[in-house]
This record gives structure tokens, sequence and C-alpha cells, in this order.
């Protein structure tokens, strides 16, 4: 049987960590911030506490509830495919299983909120000039992160097709395998 060190899981304590900020962070906001009251950090960056019922960007936040257990549902469904392929990535590897262990641990956070809560606390705030980006919260931000780093991975050609390229190479016969 193989060991929790043998492949990808053993990235898990990324996910720990990121749950494990995210969801501190959302209680030090709930605690210091006053819901729709911004507290300019500077200029750009605001604290600004804030309930998303929704996905990104509040959408489907006025949806009527029904929303909160489709958005449980699909990261659990999310986060069993991610710790799956975890499991079989093998020891090597390190871009691939930091990613999937940054997008489960911002899977995980928000969806304690939806359970918890019935809505994810978010709390950051950026300005573009005029425009604000949707507000967010370090679960947001991990998963971004690890997005990114998905796409860069499959720019740079990916892990899984670095080991088909190697499964292409020629066999090359041992010493034991020739023949007369």
């Amino acid at each position: 049987m193989r060991k929790l060190t043998d492949n990808g899981l053993r990235w898990l304590w990324v996910t720990i960590v990121v749950v494990a900020l995210d969801q501190w962070t959302k209680f030090l906001a709930e605690t210091h911030l006053s819901f729709g009251s911004p507290h300019e950090l500077f200029p750009g960056l605001d604290l600004s506490l804030a309930y998303n019922r929704g996905a990104s960007w509040g959408f489907l936040h006025d949806a009527g509830g029904w929303q909160r257990w489709l958005f449980v549902a699909l990261a659990i469904f999310i986060s069993v495919v991610l710790v799956n392929w975890l499991r079989r990535l093998p020891r090597e590897a390190r871009w691939l299983p930091v990613s999937f262990a940054l997008i489960l641990g911002g899977a995980i956070g928000n969806v304690w909120d939806r359970v918890q809560l019935g809505h994810v606390v978010d709390f950051i705030q950026v300005w573009f000039g005029s425009w604000p980006f949707p507000t967010f919260n370090l679960a947001d931000t991990a998963i971004s992160i690890g997005a990114v780093m998905l796409i860069i991975d499959y720019l740079r050609g990916g892990y899984s097709r670095h080991d088909d390229a190697e499964r292409e190479q020629p066999h090359t016969p041992s010493k034991g395998e020739m023949h007369d």
C-alpha cells in the first residue's frame, strides 16, 4: 500500500493552511469591519465587509436560496475530483499538486461559509480608477492563483504531457534483452 507521502496528497498541508488563513481572516473581517463601510488601506485597496449568497461577481445572489446548495454540491464534487487527482500524481510532481491544493483550500473555505452561514464572507475590495473589482476573500485568491498555475502548467506543456512524451520514447533494449 502506498503511503500518503508517495503521491500528490502530501501537498494537502497547503489546503489546510489556505482554509485556516481564509477562516481566520474572515473572522477578523467580521469582527473589525462594519458591513458596507469601506476602510481604505491605500488608494485602490479597501477592506469592505460584504456577504455573497451567489457565485463570482454576485452571480445568482438573489436566486432565492437554492443556489447555496448547488454551489456546495459543486464545490464538494470538484474537491473529490481534485483529491483523487492529487492521489494519482507522483511524488516528483510539484507545480500541479500545489495548484490543486490551492484550489481545494479555496473551495473548502467558501463551502464552509455557505454551509455554516448561508453566504460567503468577502472583504477585499480592489479599485481600478473608479471601477470596483468585485469584493473577494483569501479563498477566492487561492482559487485564482491555483487556476493561473494550471494555465501556466498547460502552456508550459503540462506535467502529464511530459509523462506521455517519456512513454513515447523508443525502447532501448538492455544487455539482457539483446539477441544474437
